[in-house]
């Protein structure tokens, strides 16, 4: 379907910083006001935060620690490392927006293979289709038709450090052509490009004991999208970040006998980029709005990954207000049959996404299949809300059947 060249914008919405607090009495009442405001981070390339599987899609989003799989590549590639299989591959779909179009959807697909028993590689796509815009002058005059897309590659190497320890590290080539160069208010513009690594680890202890019961361990961290900034045109020197994002986060399966299990499952998860500041009303020297709260996002790379702990206009608060929850739970039947479920949480004045999640897998022989639906917890409209996304999974064990 088409749509006007303005309205691709609702897929990644900045909500606007309401106006600079004139009356002031005291520094923890304007922090407080700080701290009402809709301060929503925002990046280019926000799909490469959007979760491509239906396993962690029915867990709350939930990924980091849990067992390895196929899809491991977005979620922490050191767990790559401690997968049972030789070689697998996976391909997710995820429809986008279904409720108000039916042209928008995100595919993924990935695979890796085990150059030893402490050695494996991994590759995965991701492509972005953001259907049909109609780019039109200021007159209304149409100028032409153009079918936008995004792409991530990405490729991954991790290794076994020590018995119960591995360390991943992921490249990333990112490609982003939302206009096909049409100009856009008389600016020219062009595909935004950008390189990416992740640095990822992994701690799995599969035998830890609580009375008569085994517990498998899992703590992960991954510390994903460390690249450039990205630019779509040709004259304005500003340049975006893309999303760098840290997230850690454990699992606990407990074996509850021979043939059931149960896992619990916490993410944390917080982008690595600068918070919006608060400007004043009035124009400073040089035409500038001079910041009263927060601090210049004009940074490099380096420098907004770590002031990104400290340079919230609300401070701490704020701060711990962008960390976003994703719990869940995974239930096992014999390895053949799994039910999921999970809770996304993120802050009201962080985009307020909240919802649960439902999820199930089907497994036979090498063949897998995943399916996962979204119920909105609030108000807010998700992206997702009411949809279904499904994945294929192929894992194969070594030739002879014997594993490394």
């Amino acid at each position: 379907m088409k749509r006007s060249v303005f309205k691709w914008k609702f897929i990644v919405p900045a909500l606007l910083l309401g106006q600079g607090v004139t009356a002031q009495t005291s520094s923890s009442q304007l922090r407080d006001d700080y701290l009402q405001r809709l301060n929503t981070i925002t990046t280019a390339v926000p799909f490469l935060l959007i979760t491509p599987d239906s396993r962690a899609g029915g867990m709350g989003e939930t990924g980091v620690a849990t067992s390895p799989d196929a899809n491991s590549m977005h979620w922490n590639p050191a767990k790559y490392a401690f997968i049972d299989q030789q070689a697998g591959v996976s391909t997710s779909y995820t429809p986008w927006l279904r409720q108000l179009v039916d042209d928008i959807n995100l595919a993924y697909l990935s695979g890796y293979y085990k150059l030893s028993k402490d050695q494996t590689i991994a590759t995965s796509l991701r492509y972005f289709s953001l259907g049909t815009i109609t780019f039109t002058d200021i007159n209304g005059a149409v100028i032409r038709n153009y079918k936008p897309n995004e792409l991530g590659f990405d490729v991954a190497y991790s290794r076994k450090l020590s018995e119960n320890f591995s360390g991943g590290i992921a490249l990333r080539y990112i490609f982003s052509n939302l206009t096909g160069g049409t100009f856009v208010s008389g600016a020219a513009t062009k595909p935004g490009q950008a390189v990416a690594a992740d640095i990822s680890g992994y701690y799995y202890k599969p035998d830890l004991q609580l009375g008569e019961k085994t517990v498998k361990v899992g703590v992960g961290f991954n510390i994903s999208n460390i690249g450039n900034k990205m630019s779509y045109t040709t004259t304005n020197p500003n340049r975006d970040f893309i999303p760098m994002n840290m997230r850690v986060g454990t699992s606990w399966n407990f074996v509850l006998d021979q043939y059931n299990s149960i896992a619990v499952n916490l993410d944390l998860n917080k982008l690595l980029v600068p918070t919006p500041p608060v400007y004043a009303d009035s124009v400073g020297a040089g035409g500038v709005r001079p910041i009263i709260a927060g601090k210049d996002p004009n940074q490099g790379v380096a420098a907004a990954m770590f002031s990104s702990f400290n340079d919230a206009p609300g401070g701490y608060r704020e701060e711990l207000r962008e960390i976003i929850y994703s719990t869940g739970l995974e239930y096992w039947y014999n390895n053949l049959f799994a039910f999921r479920t999970g809770y996304f949480y993120e802050s009201p004045t962080k985009g307020n996404r909240q919802v649960f999640c439902l999820g199930f897998s089907l497994k036979y022989s090498v063949f897998s299949f995943d399916g996962s639906y979204l119920i909105p917890a609030n108000r807010q409209q998700s992206p997702l809300n009411n949809t279904f996304r499904f994945t294929l999974g192929f894992n194969f064990a070594k030739v002879g059947g014997k594993k490394e």
